[in-house]
C-alpha cells in the first residue's frame, strides 16, 4: 500500500512544511486548549471547586446533548461507514491487547491498567481531530466525513466500553451494565436516529437550547481538566511519571503504527488510509479523564496523561504527517 502516491505533494521545502505543521498545531490546537485548561487550574486554586459536580454536569447534560446534535447533523455514506467501522474494530482490539500486555508487564494494579487502556484506546477525535483533519486535507469533505464517523465511534465506545471496563472489575459486569444504562448519553444516539428517520423537525426553541448546551461541551470539559490538574499535588514517584510516559507513547506512537498496520491488513489505502492514520495520532481523549474522575479510577494518572500527550502531540503528529508524505497548504 502506498499512501504517498494518492496524496498531493506539498510545495516548497520539507523543512518549512514541518515547521508550518508544528506551528499550526500549536497555535490552533494546543494553545486554545491550554488557555481554557489554565483557567480551570487558576480557579480551582482560588476557589477549590467541586470537581465531582463538574463531572456530573458533563456526563448527564453536556455530553448527551452534544452527542445528540452530532448524530443529527452527521451525513456519512453507508460505504464509508462499513469500511471505517471494520477498521475501528480491528484497530481498537489491537490497542486493547497492546495496552493490556504493557500494563501486565509493568505490574500495574487493575485500576491503573484500566486507565492505561482507556488512555490508549480513546483519543481526542473531536476538538483536536477535526481541526487537524481540516488542516491536513484542506477541508476535503470525504476525509471530514471519515473524521466525524471516528468521532461518533469514539464517543460511543468511551460511554459504553470505557465506563464498563472501569466498573466491571470492581462490582461485576451486572453492576457495570446498570451504571451504563443509567447514563443519558447512551440514549442520545438512538433518539437522534429516530428523529432523523421520522424526519422530525424540532421546534426552534428546542434547537436553540440544544445548541447552547452542545456548544458548551468542550469548554466545560477542558475547564474540568484544568480544575482536576489544579486539584492535584503534582508530587509523584518515578514509577508514576514513567507510567504516564508509557501511556503517552502508546497513544502517540503505537497508535499511528497500529493504525498503519491495520490499513495494510484490511487493504485500505489512499485518502481513507491517510485520514484514519492521521486521526489515530491524536492525544488521549478528555473522556478518558472524565471517566477516571467520575468513577474515581486513577484520576491523577488519567489527567496527567491527557495533558502530557496533548503537549507532546505537537511533535508526534507533525512526524506522522511527514512520514505519510502529506502536505499542509
Amino acid at each position: 500500500m502506498t499512501i504517498r502516491a494518492s496524496i498531493r505533494k506539498p510545495r516548497g521545502a520539507d523543512r518549512q512544511g514541518i515547521m508550518n505543521v508544528f506551528l499550526h498545531i500549536f497555535w490552533n490546537n494546543v494553545l486554545p486548549l491550554m488557555l481554557v485548561i489554565g483557567a480551570g487550574v487558576l480557579l480551582q486554586r482560588l476557589f477549590s471547586l467541586d470537581i465531582r459536580t463538574l463531572s456530573k454536569l458533563l456526563f448527564y447534560l453536556f455530553s448527551p446533548v452534544f452527542l445528540f446534535r452530532l448524530q443529527l447533523e452527521a451525513e456519512i455514506s453507508a460505504r464509508v461507514v462499513g469500511r471505517v467501522v471494520l477498521f475501528l474494530l480491528v484497530f481498537q482490539a489491537a490497542q486493547f491487547v497492546l495496552a493490556e500486555l504493557v500494563g501486565r508487564l509493568r505490574g500495574m494494579p487493575k485500576d491503573r491498567k484500566v486507565a492505561l487502556r482507556n488512555s490508549t484506546m480513546f483519543y481526542n477525535a473531536a476538538n483536536y481531530g477535526i481541526p487537524l483533519n481540516q488542516l491536513v486535507f484542506r477541508n476535503d469533505p470525504y476525509t471530514l466525513a471519515v473524521q466525524l464517523l471516528i468521532m461518533l465511534s469514539q464517543q460511543f465506545l468511551t460511554n459504553t466500553f470505557g465506563i464498563f471496563s472501569v466498573n466491571a472489575h470492581r462490582a461485576g459486569w451486572r453492576q457495570a451494565v446498570r451504571v451504563i444504562v443509567s447514563l443519558p448519553v447512551i440514549y442520545a444516539i438512538p433518539l437522534a436516529l429516530i428523529v432523523r428517520a421520522a424526519d422530525v423537525q424540532l421546534p426552534s426553541f428546542m434547537t436553540t437550547s440544544i445548541n447552547y448546551v452542545a456548544n458548551a461541551f468542550f469548554g466545560v470539559a477542558l475547564f474540568t481538566l484544568g480544575a482536576q490538574l489544579g486539584n492535584m499535588p503534582w508530587r509523584f514517584s518515578r514509577r508514576e511519571a514513567l507510567d504516564v510516559s508509557v501511556a503517552s507513547v502508546l497513544r502517540l506512537a503505537a497508535g499511528p503504527a497500529l493504525a498503519w498496520l491495520t490499513t495494510l491488513l484490511l487493504g485500505i489505502d489512499g485518502l481513507l488510509a491517510a485520514a484514519l492514520i492521521v486521526s489515530s495520532a491524536a492525544p488521549a481523549s478528555l473522556y478518558s479523564m472524565l471517566i477516571a474522575v467520575e468513577f474515581r479510577n486513577e484520576p491523577e494518572f488519567a489527567t496527567q496523561t491527557v495533558l502530557v500527550s496533548t503537549l507532546l502531540s505537537m511533535v508526534t503528529v507533525t512526524l506522522v504527517i511527514q512520514l505519510l508524505g502529506l502536505g499542509v497548504g
